[in-house]
């Protein structure tokens, strides 16, 4: 079983999220731990002060090390009890996440994920504390609450019994454990949005010729993440 923290300051974000579709079984079978942590916990004024201006002048405001630090020294299992955990804090510097990491993740015991807020978060943490930066994109978003589900549902759907049929994943996953696409159709397999126009089905699909098939997929195949 992989235990996720996730650390935030917006924690009902998450709610609808984790109740539904497969994430939602997953956490009711037993196949993974969802904890969502408000940071504002861990801040030790009567405000639950998380963030100040930047050093330096500038606009915005940055979350300070101090209330993360004590979150994960919180968080964090013991090294010698659990070496399989990984910190990551999300920041559009960070490396470029794939289907890669997220196999090599899907091997860990625990992940805490730190999601910034403002103008981003203090360089100490990244220096100091976390084990990864990450980034899903190169775009900037207001948070690193969206990243953290989409790290954590490309993880989850890797976890053994998570997507319920085993052969749904081993059918895609490639021996550089990047991951295996290729277009879909199905049912009707002739289909008129307006008279006259007819989009078909290509005719090797429902051939019934699996060799066939299975090399017209390979041919249109993409491989991700490798």
């Amino acid at each position: 079983m992989v235990q996720f923290d996730i650390i935030t300051i917006f924690p009902k974000i998450f709610d609808s999220y984790l109740k539904e579709s497969f994430i939602k079984k997953a956490r009711v079978k037993g196949l993974l731990r969802i904890n969502i942590h408000n940071l504002r916990d861990w801040a030790k004024d009567r405000h639950k002060t998380v963030d100040d201006r930047p050093f330096g002048g500038g606009l915005g405001m940055v979350l300070k090390v101090e209330p993360i630090y004590k979150a994960i020294k919180a968080l964090k299992k013991s090294k010698i009890q659990n070496p399989k955990s990984k910190i990551i804090l999300f920041t559009p510097r960070g490396k470029k996440f794939n289907q890669k990491m997220a196999y090599q993740f899907s091997k860990l015991n625990q992940i805490i994920m730190i999601c910034g807020r403002y103008e981003g978060v203090d360089e100490r943490v990244a220096k100091k504390i976390a084990d990864v930066e990450l980034s899903i994109g190169d775009y900037d978003l207001m948070g690193g609450e969206l990243p953290a589900m989409v790290v954590m549902e490309t993880i989850a759907r890797l976890i053994s019994g998570v997507l319920g049929k085993p052969e749904l994943l081993k059918e895609r996953i490639t021996k550089e454990k990047g991951f295996i696409e290729y277009p879909q159709y199905t049912r009707p397999e002739v289909f008129s949005p307006k008279k006259g126009v007819k989009w078909h089905v290509p005719k090797v699909l429902v051939s019934g010729n699996h060799k066939k098939i299975e090399e017209w997929r390979k041919k249109h195949q993409k491989i991700i993440g490798e």
